[in-house]
């Protein structure tokens, strides 16, 4: 089958959860189907990108979106009643490229990865399958109450764009997928049973149990420009760090992760080392006794835990968290709601590390029985056969 991949952003490097989940579906359906693959890029490319996509796919396209073309567009969408999600990525030109990018090559079905997307193909007589990935509405809705006074308006209006087009959009596409039950449910629709959940995996041959001394009691790791992240940061340092300090006072936190935002680089103290990039990942994860991800707004399924549970360390999270993940709390993870619960299961892992390893070993299992690129993505397979 002869398959246009239409992404938002390049899926490589992949620091960021959808380019994650992009790129090893591409990697997956690549080796049953023509690929041709299609993202737009309004950042700096990466110089092995092309390179590195060209593996999987037969034809690379990547459509660079101007800043001053975003905005204008941005300034646009405000008059509009499409979400703002959708006018930061569409144009009338890039648009053009893209039917005719579709005409050139007639794919027999096309693949579209979030809602942002979704406008390029609307109306085009092939089918086509949608990738939600997780629930733009309630991400911003959980936002609202911990965001400024000032932008309050704009993502109340925002909510309510995002609820109309999740909705609308779910019939322009023959086949829907969602990265979890919990997302699925949330989706404004009332077929919404009828989106297939198809779960992120997570590499095991490359994320595995590493052998390093412990530098760090915890670790917390994800994009740190990402809101939820920048919210569960602050909250790890000004609510959770300040009950620990007594019983532990030489506590040693490591936040890492591509592109912090100055809300998290000012987090910087002598328990916190904020690292930025890194080359590696799992040395982070490796290096620490624990890992943290206090996560207090967001959707979908965190590919953090994943990463970390693949590599044998306890994690400790929210319930928000664990709906996408299910993992047996107090048995393969620690749940906490509060900042005062956090901490008492921090000191105890840091004080019980028999517990500790028992946690990292249980999470380790869950991760290798349920998470895999190979099995979720078949799902993905199947719907592209039905149509």
């Amino acid at each position: 089958m002869k398959l246009f991949f239409l992404l938002p952003r390049v899926p490589y490097p992949t620091e960021k959860g959808d380019k994650l989940r992009a790129f090893n579906q591409l990697k997956q359906l690549s080796q049953k189907h023509e690929v041709i693959l299609c993202a737009l890029n309004d950042s700096v490319l990466h110089e092995d990108a092309e390179k590195v996509l060209s593996t999987y796919a037969k034809h690379v396209y990547i459509i660079d979106i101007s800043r001053v073309s975003i905005y204008l567009h941005l300034v646009k969408t405000l008059f509009s009643d499409k979400p703002l999600q959708v006018g930061y990525f569409y144009n009338k030109r890039i648009n053009g490229i893209i039917r005719s990018l579709i005409d050139k090559h007639k794919p027999d079905h096309i693949f579209c990865q979030l809602i942002r997307v979704a406008e390029y193909v609307k109306g085009i007589p092939i089918p086509k399958t949608l990738d939600y990935q997780d629930v733009f509405s309630k991400n911003v809705e959980r936002r609202l109450a911990t965001a400024p006074f000032y932008m309050k308006p704009f993502l109340r209006m925002e909510y309510r764009r995002l609820l109309r087009y999740e909705h609308d959009v779910f019939g322009m596409f023959d086949n829907k997928v969602i990265i979890s039950i919990p997302d699925r449910d949330l989706i404004p629709h009332p077929d919404r049973e009828k989106i297939v959940v198809a779960r992120n995996g997570v590499d095991t041959t490359f994320f595995m149990p590493m052998n390093r001394e412990k530098q760090y009691d915890l670790v917390f790791t994800g994009n740190m420009g990402y809101p939820p992240n920048i919210n569960a940061a602050e909250f790890l340092a000004h609510k959770i760090l300040p009950l620990i300090l007594s019983r532990k006072p030489g506590i040693r936190i490591l936040i890492a992760g591509a592109s912090p935002n100055l809300r998290v680089s000012v987090l910087k103290s002598e328990n916190i080392e904020v690292s930025g990039w890194v080359p590696d990942m799992r040395e982070c994860y490796a290096m620490a006794k624990i890992f943290i991800a206090p996560m207090q707004i967001g959707t979908g399924l965190q590919n953090k835990l994943l990463e970390a549970m693949a590599m044998q360390i306890p994690c400790i999270t929210s319930p928000l968290a664990n709906q996408a993940l299910q993992a047996k709390e107090n048995e393969e993870i620690l749940i906490a709601d509060t900042a005062e619960a956090y901490a008492h299961h921090i000191i105890f892992l840091l004080d019980n590390p028999e517990k500790a390893t028992q946690i990292g070993c249980a999470g380790y299992n869950y991760i290798i029985s349920n998470f895999s690129w190979e099995t979720e993505t078949d799902k993905i397979e199947k719907l592209l056969n039905t149509k």
